[in-house]
């Protein structure tokens, strides 16, 4: 009987330094993981990106115009994009169509009301690559007090190190939402037929991050 309690205590001894073992073995796993798995925040050079946009004038043209005041930024984890923490944001008073004019009555109750609504931000639900360069880029994007979510196709042009040691990598993004969909419903109808400001806006990005050193 005793020489049976003692094996079963060994055994239990055993089974015990095995469980420790593990859990040890298990811990440095996901240490390691981690590690490999360093975060990097990328901002974006405002000199070298742009957020531009394009919308239909009285059915036959485009009006093309962009936000001067912005700010983006990626977070990534490990090697690549894939999966990054995208943010972005503009000052709605900075939005430029080389009509000083027309750029007061976009910032105005008709359109962006920018008194009340002064930015327009983006923050990113997931960030998916198809392997070869391209991602597609889901999030909400919120303007005139409204939040929707938005779906863009991103290229990404590539990463360097640039002359004075640091990282860069350019993306451009392209997309389309309704304005309607954020309140932005100003219009005049053509006798024609037709609206003289057209729902859909088109959106194009270009954006140059550089990695936070």
């Amino acid at each position: 009987m005793f020489k049976h309690r003692l094996n079963t205590v060994f055994t239990l001894t055993l089974k015990l330094i095995e469980m420790k073992n593990l859990i040890i073995l298990t811990l440095i796993a996901f240490w390691g993981l981690n590690a490999g798995l360093a975060q990097k925040t990328w901002n974006a050079d405002g000199s070298h990106s742009n957020i531009n946009f394009t919308v239909t004038h009285m059915v036959i043209s485009e009006v093309d115009g962009s936000f001067k005041d912005f700010t983006a930024s990626a977070v990534t984890k490990g090697e690549g994009f894939e999966n990054a923490e995208i943010s972005f944001s503009a000052k709605v008073a900075s939005v430029n169509t080389d009509n000083t004019q027309r750029d007061q009555h976009l910032q105005s109750a008709d359109f962006f009301d920018a008194a009340n609504y002064p930015e327009i931000s983006f923050k990113s639900k997931s960030f998916t690559s198809d392997g070869n360069g391209k991602y597609k880029l889901t999030g909400d994007l919120t303007m005139h007090g409204v939040t929707k979510e938005v779906v863009l196709d991103v290229v990404n042009k590539g990463t360097v190190k640039d002359p004075w040691g640091n990282e860069r990598s350019g993306f451009k993004l392209s997309g389309a939402v309704n304005r309607f969909d954020y309140g932005l419903k100003w219009n005049m109808a053509l006798e024609a037929g037709g609206l003289v400001v057209g729902e859909e806006v088109q959106i194009n990005c270009n954006i140059e991050l550089v990695a936070a050193k």
